[in-house]
């Protein structure tokens, strides 16, 4: 799975989740996601 898609994933289950404590998980993975895909772009 690309990051793109791992991104677009965990936005999906973001808008999805009801429970406080899976959105807190989910909104760190989507940041550390995000700032894999940044280094990434700057790398090429």
């Amino acid at each position: 799975m690309s990051i793109e898609q791992q991104i677009e994933e965990l936005r999906a289950e973001l808008s999805a989740c009801d429970d406080p404590s899976e959105r807190e998980q989910i909104t760190a993975e989507l940041e550390l996601a995000k700032a894999e895909f940044s280094k990434q772009e700057q790398r090429a």
